[in-house]
């Protein structure tokens, strides 16, 4: 239940009154403050809640102070023993909110009291702007809310020896630390102990500030609302690979269904879906394939579905770098699992490809490589092999004239999400894959369908969809045939 005006104000004068109370008695007798200090050194949360201030401008407008008692809900006192957890298990996580949980404030007053009491530490905050880190004179900024937590606490604890230039605090007494770092930038900066990354599925270049983190600090806290399906942050909560941590907004009790109702009366649906109830498939206005739809695919087994269809096998080649070669089969209503390369030229991958032919069980019908790019090669190596008269190479940026598409690439798009719509059918179940199929958005050009350019993803810090693009491409050819008159035999264990 979430208190009345009253109420809060009440719990503030409280509040405070214990702490002055407290204070006169430490004053009193200030040989109690070395054993205070060793005490908070492994007690955060009681120094957080015994000294800690906040500062909330919205309180104005109800008639309360804005600078008021940092007191920790449970919840909060939750997650800053299992940041504690994790640091001294020396691994990453995950922390998923929803939004105006007050988690900044509680990382940069987390970190404040770990940098007062322990010697020799140094933890990094990131975001994706630098005016959300350090800027002069902002409350929004995280280095803004350190300072603010370190001045207010009362002198018998503030640091005696601290300074604060532009993205650190030095705290001298204990020659410990607190650095900023944004953008790019993120992870290029100094070793840390513990490392948070704000709004991470935010950040434009999230993988190349993954793996500048991983080098960092082997406890890394990735720390965000939802940005959809097509992002690292994404990936990681899905990938059963890293803990996680769920601060949702009824973990809050500052908040309630009145709450909740506003938020629905002022928010678009697919904000108030991904950023207050926490959902990674609330598709943006202007993504193509729905969430909810990869998700029902890769939820129903391969098994319930009857293997009838042609064979065919999408390619899409990468260039070198972090793209990958993906060789995608699928007969009828069942994509197989996907084969996956990297670094891969065209010989090696129409080895692999010619290998993967051999082995099946399945004759071949097609195979369909993507010459925009790297396919070439590949395509020119297929073409003096025996399945020769299977490949068939395709320009996706060829424009149509079938008044819907505006290229290839929109019409396998349509075909690949019709075939989603007409369920079941069965995906593999793989989170790259899903955060693909979901990260491309659409338009129209002349009235016709129009998908966003693999370089235009580019731009804003999404990486190819090679995945669902290999995918697609089984959708490519004018002469496809979905259903046909014969029945693929079964063979055991060809689910793989």
């Amino acid at each position: 239940m979430t208190l009345s005006v009253k109420e809060q104000e009440q719990h503030i004068v409280q509040t405070l009154k214990k702490r002055a109370d407290r204070l006169i008695k430490i004053r009193k007798d200030p040989k109690t403050i070395p054993a205070l200090r060793k005490y908070y050194q492994d007690n955060p949360i009681d120094f957080i809640n015994d000294w800690g201030m906040t500062f909330d401008p919205r309180n104005k407008d109800i008639g309360l102070p804005s600078v008021i008692p940092f007191t920790l809900f449970p919840k909060q006192k939750e997650w800053v023993e299992y940041t504690l957890e994790r640091w001294g298990n020396r691994e990453s996580y995950l922390t998923e909110k929803t939004r105006e949980m007050g988690l900044s404030w509680l990382a940069v007053a987390l970190a404040s009291t770990l940098c007062l009491f322990r010697d020799g530490i140094v933890i990094g905050f990131g975001s994706r702007k630098e005016e959300l880190v350090d800027k002069l004179d902002s409350p929004k900024s995280l280095f803004w809310k350190a300072r603010f937590f370190v001045e207010h606490l009362p002198k018998e604890f503030r640091p005696v020896n601290w300074e604060s230039p532009y993205m650190r605090i030095s705290f001298k007494d204990t020659n410990s630390y607190i650095t900023g770092e944004a953008g790019d930038n993120i992870g290029r900066g100094d070793r840390t102990s513990i490392y948070f990354a704000d709004e991470f599925a935010f950040m434009p270049s999230q993988k190349s500030v993954d793996a500048a983190l991983s080098q960092t600090s082997n406890c890394v806290g990735y720390i965000s609302t939802p940005n959809g399906n097509g992002n690292v942050f994404y990936q990681k909560r899905h990938s059963g690979k890293v803990p996680v941590f769920t601060f949702h907004w009824k973990d809050d009790p500052r908040k309630d269904e009145i709450w909740y109702r506003k938020q629905q009366a002022t928010l678009d649906p697919v904000v108030l879906a991904q950023e207050v109830d926490i959902d990674y498939n609330a598709s943006t206005s202007d993504a193509y394939i729905d969430g909810n739809l990869v998700q029902e695919a890769q939820s129903t087994p391969r098994n319930k579905i009857e293997p009838i269809g042609r064979l065919i096998i999408g390619v899409d080649a990468a260039h070198f770098g972090n793209d990958e070669s993906v060789i995608s089969p699928r007969i009828g209503r069942i994509a197989l699992d996907q084969e996956v390369m990297r670094q891969a030229d065209g010989h090696k991958l129409a080895g692999k490809i010619v290998d993967y032919c051999e082995d099946s069980v399945y004759e071949v019908h097609q195979i369909v490589i993507e010459l925009d790019g790297p396919g070439v090669s590949c395509y020119d190596t297929l073409m003096k092999s025996k399945y020769a008269n299977r490949v068939v190479g395709v320009h996706t940026g060829v424009k149509l004239g079938d008044s819907r598409n505006y290229n290839k690439r929109a019409r396998m798009y349509r075909r690949a999400k019709e075939w989603l719509a007409d369920q079941p059918c069965s995906l593999p179940n793989d989170g790259d894959l899903k955060s693909q199929a979901c990260s491309t958005k659409y338009g129209y050009k002349d009235g016709l369908l129009l998908l966003e350019s693999k370089k235009d993803m580019k731009k804003r810090g999404i990486s190819s969809p090679d995945r669902w693009d290999a995918f697609c491409l089984t959708f490519c050819e004018e002469d496809f045939i979905e259903e046909i008159d014969f029945e693929v035999p079964q063979v055991s264990g060809w689910m793989g």
